[in-house]
């Protein structure tokens, strides 16, 4: 490749992972317009499903694309999950039903997972200018620096702050597209980037082919992977709301989940070529960083959803001015975001960075879980500003401590493993909060659902606004116990110096 080859490959990587998290941010602020025109009666208490199932489907596919690139080529594996990623936002546009919308987000999801992981390999490979040479499907060059930890900053720092700023635009696009076109949109948008992104792919991605040893494909790792996450998550969604706790249903969905883990466990210690060696639990570093990125992944899902359906619901927002809130919050990532990237650059430790923004998110979610009725809208602005310059200082710093702790020969997965527990944490996050709003709601409110909040008057409805409020808190106060663990386990990270 040309270097004015490279530098536009380089873009189309960006472009490609700014629109994988913009798409699965953006949905939450067309929840409302979704649930009224798909199903106004039970949406509401449908809307984890609908962010879960792209999360899921995206985590289940994780652990297989390091393996395919090295199997098939990064490039080939690059175009491909664009490819499915655009089919899924075509049908996404199309559907009918929430079950449809539900089913083909997990669709648009399998594509998704595959435009974040292996959109890193192809900048690793691009960087490093080889082909990969491990087992791991990065190759040695993973860390963007020909094997040296602190070299690969740079990209860490901006592919952080892409995921950033997508993560808070996304519901202001999204609300945007609902509010002056249709709420449709926010899936068709995505076609003609797409379309740009292969093509300009298809022209100018000229990755070197890996000629080296034929590697196997763990296809059975990661299926009972996908399965044991699947199991996890219905027992989150219907335990005691669609069946009992204590019913054959729930119980045989926990024992599945038990000896699905068994299983999984037991299928990585024997496997030639496993999805997630169970040798990358020994190392102290990255074992501590999988459970952050999981409690990360827990806490932001539930952030983003609830702060925009508070604003929307509670407050009368339209959905355009209900994502502007979610300006000061992509104002902190991206400055916190710059700071960060240089003092690590000039040697500060990555540990003060982790135990800062743990700090300062579970701050921001205290104050979250104090919302009222009529609380200053001032507050609010000032909590998701904090929690962008919390979250701001964790994005990209995990994986680039994951790449520097990881064997060499064992990178790709590594990055790949802690992908998976941030998606799985997302995916159970979004389920379990759903779950909680809907018990606390049943428990305060006037009866019913909180899909049917808008249709109530007079004295029901300012019942049911308090009740959602009520719930609405106390999901935000379990996120902020997510991120009080998280702060724990940052203290305990020992970081090797480099």
């Amino acid at each position: 490749m040309t270097e004015g080859q490279r530098k536009i490959a380089f873009v189309v990587c960006l472009t490609t992972m700014l629109l994988a998290v913009l798409d699965q941010n953006i949905v939450s602020a067309v929840t409302v317009p979704v649930v009224q025109d798909l199903d106004p009666a039970h949406g509401i208490d449908r809307v984890p499903w609908l962010i879960s199932a792209f999360a899921l489907a995206s985590t289940a596919v994780l652990p297989l694309y390091g393996k395919l690139c090295d199997t098939l080529g990064a490039r080939r594996v690059f175009l491909s999950a664009v490819a499915a990623f655009l089919v899924g936002s075509a049908l996404c546009g199309a559907a009918q039903s929430m079950e449809q919308l539900i089913a083909f987000r997990a669709v648009q999801g399998i594509g998704g997972g595959g435009l974040m992981s292996v959109t890193m390999v192809v900048i690793a490979q691009l960087k490093a200018g080889t082909p990969a040479d491990g087992s791991d499907g990065a190759g040695k060059g993973g860390r963007g620096d020909g094997g040296k930890g602190r070299g690969g900053n740079g990209g860490a720092g901006i592919g952080g702050l892409v995921a950033g700023a997508g993560m808070a635009l996304g519901p202001l696009l999204g609300g945007v597209l609902a509010d002056h076109a249709d709420w449709r949109w926010v899936f068709y948008v995505n076609l003609p980037i797409g379309l740009a992104v292969l093509a300009a792919a298809a022209a100018v991605l000229k990755l070197p082919q890996h000629h080296g040893t034929r590697h196997r494909i763990d296809f059975l790792g990661a299926g009972l992977a996908a399965a044991f996450s699947t199991s996890v998550l219905l027992v989150t969604e219907w335990g005691g709301k669609e069946y009992a706790w204590g019913s054959p249903t729930v119980l045989g969905l926990i024992t599945a989940s038990a000896l699905l883990l068994g299983l999984f466990v037991w299928r990585q210690a024997t496997a030639a070529e496993p999805v997630l060696p169970l040798s990358l639990f020994r190392i102290p570093v990255l074992r501590i960083s999988f459970a952050l990125q999981a409690l990360i992944g827990t806490a932001l899902m539930g952030s983003m959803i609830y702060v925009i359906i508070y604003l929307q619901l509670v407050r009368g927002i339209a959905a355009t001015h209900a994502s502007l809130f979610l300006l000061p919050m992509a104002a902190g990532i991206s400055v916190i975001g710059v700071v960060t990237g240089k003092l690590t650059a000039r040697g500060w430790p990555q540990k003060t960075f982790i135990v800062a923004g743990t700090a300062v998110s579970a701050a921001a979610m205290g104050i979250l879980a104090t919302l009222g009725t009529d609380t200053s809208l001032w507050i609010v602005g000032t909590a998701l500003l904090l929690l962008g310059l919390g979250f701001g200082q964790l994005l990209g710093q995990l994986i680039q401590l994951t790449q520097e702790s990881a064997p060499p020969r064992q990178l790709g997965v590594a990055t790949t493993g802690i992908r998976f527990f941030q998606s799985l944490g997302g995916a159970l996050g979004a389920s379990l909060f759903g779950t909680v709003l809907a018990r606390v709601y049943e428990a305060k409110g006037p009866g019913g659902s909180a899909s049917r909040i808008a249709a109530l008057s007079g004295e029901a409805h300012t019942q049911a606004i308090g009740a959602f409020v009520t719930s609405v808190d106390t999901v935000f106060a379990c996120a902020a116990g997510a991120m009080v663990v998280a702060l724990l386990l940052a203290i305990r990270l020992r970081v090797p110096r480099p």
